[in-house]
Parts: structure tokens; C-alpha cells; sequence
């Protein structure tokens, strides 16, 4: 019996150990946060937007994601509800849907962006972006409005990534008619 125990222990030694799971990732700090914030929210509204792709929105939300909207209120109250909301608006495009065709854009308007660090938890961004509309070749990209959001950013640690935990879409307001009234008025004509 002893050495039977020496043969197992010394088997059990001469055995490669398992490999360690990756230490939690400290999450990104400064410029690295910025960068990784923009880039998930580029990634988001591509996926929502010009791209249409709502499987690529998918891995980027948490599950007990929620959505609120100065127009709707509670606009999705999970992430399965958002991917779902956004298949139907794009299964809607393809040829045959009832909005064939249709095409919009989004566009953050240049330094709005603010990231705030929830200390380790995650990070809160606040900007202001644009809307666009396709009206055809001849007229090209039309702006159609704009409004501001924020969206709550969480980080896991054993992921390694943020997902998206809350967005908030507010101030909506169509596109000012351009030019305004003052500027088209023929010079010297009442205003």
C-alpha cells in the first residue's frame, strides 16, 4: 500500500496543473476608457442604424438592460426586447417590408462626448448626436433631427469588457428648416 501512495502521488505531481483562469481585469482608465467607450457606442448605433444589424447590438448589452425614451418612456425593458425591437425595424427594410428601402444614419455631433468614470464599476456617457434620412441619389443624406442621450456603461472584470446597462434617449426635436426664414428673405424685404 505505501507504494502504491508514492506511485499516485509522484503521477499526480508529474501531472500538468490546470491552467489558471485569467486574473479580473482592472478596469481602463483616461484615454484607454475613452477609447473603448466610443468605440462600443460607434459599434452600437451601426448596429441600430446604418447596419441594421441587431445580432451585432446583441453581446454589447447586458440582459437586464433598459431603455428609456422622452417619446415612449420604457422603450425596451431587457436586452432580448431591444434586439427584438430592432429586427423588426430592419426586417421591415428588406425588400417586400413595409419600410423597403428605408435608410437613416446617426452621427454624434464632434466634442459633445463626455465619459464620466463610475469608479470601478463602470462609466456614464453623455452626448448629443444627429439623424439622417436617405431621400435617393438625387438628394442625397437629409437631416431629420437630433437629441441627446446617456448611456451607463458597466465593466466585468472577468470579461474584460463593458456592456451597456441603461440608455436613456432624451431632448428629441426635429431638424430647424435651413436656411431659416431670415436668411432666405431677399434683401431689403420685411422680416
Amino acid at each position: 500500500m505505501p507504494m502504491l501512495a508514492f506511485l499516485a502521488a509522484a503521477a499526480l505531481a508529474a501531472a500538468p496543473a490546470p491552467a489558471a483562469a485569467p486574473l479580473p481585469a482592472p478596469m481602463p482608465q483616461g484615454e484607454e476608457l475613452e477609447r473603448q467607450i466610443a468605440d462600443l457606442d460607434a459599434r452600437l448605433f451601426w448596429a441600430g442604424f446604418e447596419g441594421c444589424d441587431p445580432d451585432a447590438m446583441a453581446p454589447l448589452l447586458a440582459p437586464d438592460f433598459r431603455m428609456y425614451h422622452d417619446r415612449i418612456g420604457v422603450s425596451a425593458t431587457d436586452a432580448a426586447d431591444m434586439v427584438a425591437g430592432f429586427r423588426r425595424q430592419c426586417d421591415a427594410r428588406k425588400p417586400g417590408g413595409k419600410d423597403e428601402g428605408y435608410r437613416n444614419r446617426r452621427e454624434i455631433v464632434p466634442g459633445s462626448r463626455v465619459i464620466h468614470r463610475m469608479a470601478d464599476w463602470g462609466a456614464l456617457e453623455e452626448a448629443s448626436h444627429l439623424f439622417f434620412e436617405w431621400r435617393g441619389a438625387d438628394k442625397g443624406w437629409a437631416l431629420v433631427g437630433g437629441a441627446r442621450y446617456m448611456n451607463l456603461w458597466q465593466w466585468l472584470p472577468a470579461e474584460r469588457r463593458f456592456v451597456l446597462k441603461q440608455s436613456y434617449s432624451y431632448d428629441h426635436a426635429p431638424a430647424a428648416p435651413y436656411p431659416p426664414a431670415f436668411a432666405a428673405a431677399p434683401a431689403g424685404a420685411a422680416k
